[in-house]
């Protein structure tokens, strides 16, 4: 469900921030559960099955990335963790461990709900594609016949320019940490070689963006990895 209506499940411990985001959802036609632990969690997802988890990683009976593991036993739902604390390995975990997207408290009303609509609309859209082609301004992938072209002139990219770019757009407006981009490139050997990642970036970025300085397309995330983005609606969030 991609439309207002949709059942998110909150989970946090915190009553202030969880009756500001029951308000803002709420404002904006969504239906709502609310828990505080992860146990209590667990039950009500499979109780409810909600169309999105919003999961805070502080809570008080156990960590709340137990909730994502359990979870992914039997659910596909995007869950959005939102969490004050500001390790970078937290988020690299939170991603690997199956979360689809991370969001830093504070953060606006306006930036949950963009994160909300583009991780919803992502599940509305998981059927293959007829015609696997993307356009990214003047640039036109066409994965069917492996084919990249920059205002009508095909592109060469390299085998590993190009299984990074398939990568990045099978998870298009997603975090996708170093470590998984290693694995499913390089494979398992590789995952703690991200030099590879920051020299390949570099070279896709400057056969893709139009400013290859100031990324439009290929997004960095600071110490976990990096985001392939097509959605406005997060351009402007």
């Amino acid at each position: 469900m991609s439309e207002p209506g949709a059942l998110i499940l909150i989970v946090e411990d915190e009553p202030s921030v969880r009756r500001s985001l029951r308000t803002i959802l709420l404002d904006c036609g969504f239906r709502v559960v609310e828990t505080e632990t992860a146990a209590e969690a667990v039950l009500r997802a499979r109780e409810h099955n909600p169309d999105l988890v919003l999961l805070d990683l502080g809570l008080p009976d156990r960590d709340g990335l137990t909730v994502v593991t359990a979870m992914r036993a039997w659910s596909l739902a995007p869950v959005i963790v939102l969490s004050a604390r500001g390790q970078e390995d937290d988020k690299v975990t939170a991603l690997d461990s199956g979360a689809d997207d991370y969001l830093m408290k504070p953060f606006s009303a306006n930036e949950l709900l963009a994160r909300i609509r583009v991780a919803l609309r992502h599940v509305a859209q998981r059927t293959p594609l007829r015609d696997p082609v993307v356009e990214l301004g003047d640039v036109r992938v066409d994965l069917g016949r492996r084919v990249v072209t920059r205002s009508g002139q095909e592109i060469h990219l390299t085998p590993h320019e190009y299984k990074l770019l398939e990568v990045l757009l099978r998870h298009a407006d997603r975090v996708v940490t170093h470590r998984q981009l290693l694995n499913e490139v390089w494979g398992p050997g590789h995952s703690t070689e991200t030099r590879y990642l920051r020299v390949y970036m570099v070279a896709l970025r400057q056969k893709l963006e139009p400013v290859p300085g100031r990324p439009r397309w290929i997004i960095t995330e600071p110490g976990v990895g990096y985001r392939l983005r097509l959605d406005r609606e997060l351009a402007s969030s």
